[in-house]
């Protein structure tokens, strides 16, 4: 049953990602954002680097990379949500799971955009490889092992007491 609802909950969850007022007023946002928090982490190391909207740019070189949707972390998210959601736990350890989630995959999220960011300058062929093969992979494990992680911090499932049988 348990599949059934990731299921179900998978496909409810994308679809409302893929509408067009979704995608303006809170994807594009949101992408935004990740760029604006990883154009902060490369400033102290980098002064140059800025972020406009979702493209982060090296204001020296020219170099600069544009977060499109499916390079923003949602995706993984969304799987971590619905697994959270679709496993028996309270509401509070349902949060405690999604707060951890998404931090988690926006950190590695974050760390995967600066890596990108600079394999793109240093060699446009591994950034590719890196940027479709590796680094989703790795989102995706990201939240495979949050999930994880969080089931074996819910508090165990007591069983029912069996009521004793009593024979004639």
């Amino acid at each position: 049953m348990q599949l059934i609802v990731f299921a179900i909950l998978l496909i409810i969850l994308f679809i409302i990602e893929l509408l067009e007022p979704v995608q303006v007023w809170v994807i594009q946002p949101f992408t935004a954002a990740v760029a604006q928090a990883s154009a902060v982490v490369l400033q102290t190391f980098d002064g140059t680097v800025q972020a406009q909207g979702i493209v982060l740019s090296n204001m020296t070189t020219g170099a600069s990379v544009s977060i499109q949707p499916g390079c923003n972390g949602v995706e993984a998210m969304i799987v971590v949500l619905a697994a959270i959601a679709a496993t028996p736990a309270g509401w509070k350890q349902k949060f405690i799971g999604l707060a951890l989630g998404v931090l988690a995959i926006q950190i590695l999220n974050v760390v995967r955009i600066i890596s990108l960011f600079y394999l793109l300058q240093w060699n446009p062929v591994w950034f590719e490889w890196a940027h479709l093969y590796l680094w989703q992979a790795l989102i995706m494990l990201d939240g495979l092992i949050v999930y994880l992680l969080w089931v074996r911090m819910l508090p165990a499932v007591k069983e029912p007491l069996s009521t004793p049988t009593v024979s004639p």
